[in-house]
This record gives C-alpha cells, sequence and structure tokens, in this order.
C-alpha cells in the first residue's frame, strides 16, 4: 500500500517521503505472500456476499493499475483458474458452497464489463469438480471441489519490480531502517502534521504490522475486533518441471498451494505457518526462526497439505531450494478458521479513515493495495 500510493503521489507531482522500519521496501508480506487476486470466492461463510462485493472491485483492477505502477507486465501469473477443495470438517459443506460460488460468478460478471483481470472473467462461471477429476487431484478427506475464475501471481517477482519502481521516481525520498512510533499534528488537525521531526501536508499510515498503536498517538481509537496474525509460507523452486494445479482446501483446515510456472511454487498450512496471532494494539516483534524450525515447517506443510493434495509431496521431493518465509498480516476480525462464529469469515471491513490530514488505510487484502492507493493519491492530489 506504501509503495504503489507513494508512486501514484510521485508522478502528480507531489513530494514523498517514505518511511520503513525495514532496511528496503516490501520485504514483509507483501513479498512473502501467495498472490490470490481475490474476486471472493473464498469468503462462502460470508453468505450476505458482503465480503465478495468489496473485493472484486480492487481484484478487476488489480493488473491495469499494478501495470501502470510498474511499467512492465505482470509476470509468473498461475495458468490455471483455482480448485477449490472442500474439507469433510469444511464450516461450509458442498452445497452451500457451490451455490455461493454461483453468486459470486454472477457478481464478476456484472462488474467485470470491460475490466482486464488475470484472465477473461466476462463469462466467470465456477464448476463442480466429477468424482473422477476430485478423486485425480485430492486426497480422501476432500469432499467435493470446484473450479473458479480466480487466478494468482508470485508476489517475489512483482516485489522486485515495484522496489525498482519507487527507485525510479526523483520525488520519492526513501527513510529506510527508521521506525514510526508516533505522529503528532502542528496546527489542528486540518493542518501539517509531524512524522520524526519533519513536518507534512498529509501523513499516511499504511502500516500492517504496528498500524493501531500509531492511529492510537494521533487520537484516532481502533474499531473493535482486530488481529494481528504472523504467517509463514514455503516459496519453492523444484530441480525440473512439474505439472499441477492451483488449488485452496476451505474453509475449516486450510491451505493452499500455487503453481505459478512449472518450476515456481508456494505451499502454505494454515495451522503449521500460523506463528503469532494476537488482538493487541502493538503485536509483539516478528518471530526469529532457526533453520532447523523452518526445516519442520516445512516438512509440516508437506505433510499435512499433501494428504490432500498429493502433487504437493511430489513438488516438495523435487525441491531445488525452499524459502521458509512471511510477514505479519492485519484484519478486522479474529477466531478461528475452523469456528464457523469467527468473525474472520468476513473481510468486508476494510478501507480509509481520516483524522484531518492524517490517514490511516486497512489494504483489507494484498489484491486490493493498488486499488485503494490509486483513491488515496487522487484525494491526495486534488
Amino acid at each position: 500500500m506504501g509503495a504503489c500510493l507513494a508512486i501514484f503521489l510521485a508522478r502528480r507531482g507531489e513530494e514523498v517521503v517514505l518511511f520503513d522500519a525495514a532496511h528496503a521496501p516490501l520485504t514483509g508480506a507483501s513479498r512473502w505472500n501467495e498472490g490470490k487476486i481475490h474476486l471472493g470466492y473464498l469468503y462462502a461463510n460470508d453468505q450476505s456476499l458482503s465480503t465478495a462485493a468489496h473485493l472484486v472491485t480492487g481484484g478487476l483492477a488489480f493488473a491495469p493499475l499494478m501495470e501502470e505502477l510498474t511499467g512492465r507486465p505482470l509476470k509468473k501469473i498461475a495458468p490455471g483458474d483455482d480448485l477449490y477443495l472442500i474439507h469433510a470438517r469444511s464450516v461450509v459443506p458442498p452445497d452451500q458452497a457451490g451455490a455461493y460460488f454461483a453468486r459470486v460468478s454472477q457478481l464478476v460478471r456484472e462488474r467485470a464489463g470491460g475490466a482486464r483481470y488475470l484472465k477473461d472473467c466476462a463469462d466467470a462461471r465456477a464448476y463442480a469438480l466429477s468424482a473422477a477429476e476430485l478423486g485425480a487431484v485430492a486426497g480422501e478427506a476432500i469432499v467435493a471441489g470446484f473450479r473458479v475464475p480466480e487466478r494468482s501471481l508470485c508476489t517475489v517477482t512483482l516485489a522486485d519490480q515495484l522496489v525498482d519502481a519507487l527507485a525510479a521516481e526523483s520525488r520519492i525520498v526513501h527513510r529506510m531502517g527508521t521506525l514510526v512510533r508516533e505522529v503528532a499534528a502542528i496546527d489542528g488537525d486540518e493542518g501539517a502534521w509531524r512524522v520524526h521531526g519533519e513536518a507534512f501536508d498529509y501523513v499516511v499510515n499504511a502500516l500492517w504490522h504496528g498500524r493501531l498503536a500509531v492511529d492510537a498517538t494521533a487520537g484516532l481509537a481502533p474499531p473493535p475486533g482486530w488481529s494481528h496474525r504472523y504467517r509463514v509460507s514455503a516459496f519453492i523452486r523444484t530441480t525440473h518441471d512439474i505439472v499441477a494445479p492451483s488449488a485452496v482446501v476451505a474453509v475449516g483446515p486450510f491451505g493452499d498451494f500455487k503453481a505459478y510456472d512449472a518450476r515456481t511454487f508456494y505451499a502454505s498450512w494454515y495451522s503449521a505457518g500460523l506463528l503469532a496471532d494476537s488482538g493487541d494494539v502493538a503485536p509483539p516483534s516478528p518471530p526469529t526462526l532457526s533453520g532447523v524450525a523452518k526445516r519442520d515447517i516445512a516438512q509440516r506443510i508437506a505433510s499435512e497439505l499433501g494428504a490432500h493434495l498429493p502433487i504437493v509431496r511430489e513438488v516438495f521431493a523435487a525441491t531445488e531450494s525452499v524459502a521458509i518465509e512471511g510477514g505479519y498480516v492485519f484484519a478486522q476480525g479474529h477466531g478461528a478458521l475452523d469456528d464457523p462464529a469467527a468473525t474472520l469469515h468476513r473481510r468486508d471491513r476494510f478501507g480509509v479513515r481520516r483524522k484531518g490530514r492524517y490517514i490511516s488505510i486497512d489494504t483489507g487484502k494484498y489484491s486490493t493495495a493498488p486499488w485503494l492507493a490509486h483513491a488515496v493519491a487522487q484525494e491526495i492530489a486534488r
């Protein structure tokens, strides 16, 4: 969010200072995630369709906005539609999931118009897998499957492109290795704001890890019911080509697998990669993982996700390199994914909050970042 917004503002002639506690931009969850460009299919436990309605506009806008930001075509887009595999202990039974997918598909068709997603969505449909198709890809605990028109892309590759785009903008000054703990209004909320001794016409808080604590110093109280979760996953390069589908095991026991191309893969099993879950305003520092701990997490992902999607074990067996990486994810929601009442099953409470010229942005999902950044840049430039 911060990187996208900085570029959009700089290209509108604004002078921008970008603060980042890390040594370089885009080293956290924006680099290390599955890259699903959401259209709303994952949130089948939100029967109101509110989450899908909030996500679909940003998802459809992602590709053209990101290509505008980087000046390059998107790379390493998964070539096939996602398979949604319904676990026997899913909080959403197959018939309910199928009906929900049909409603989301109708919403996508209505919203797509001339929009360019990662694939043509003008006739978006979800298709139930036959018993033979399901048996060819899934383990015994998977009771149903659907092919849905969602795609993912490799976020590591895209992060590199976005870092290059940041570096090319002369109006962006980088303050790397600088942790922002507080902000202060200089002459009332509608005047300038101070960060690290510097005065700015606008201050935008685009953090995931620590955003609420900085908001508090501005006098902006957090809405109730949030969570900070630190998650890691496996980013895999294989020694040879493997043809594999991209798939999600949903929703209750949860994991996902992405095949960006024949040798570049992502694998995650939620319980193996969830290392911290905090409802504090200021969550704990990210955990430090030893080499042994990373190997254990990789083995759990291979075993537990592989039990439901056997091709995962083949990918891990052919590993040339594997990185266990991740970052903090913020959500206006909390609870366990195997609890039907958990508020994490809906993600429609995200967007922009303001106190004068102090702006705090809950990105929502990776896929909605460029869309929100574009809207905020237009507002500030006006």
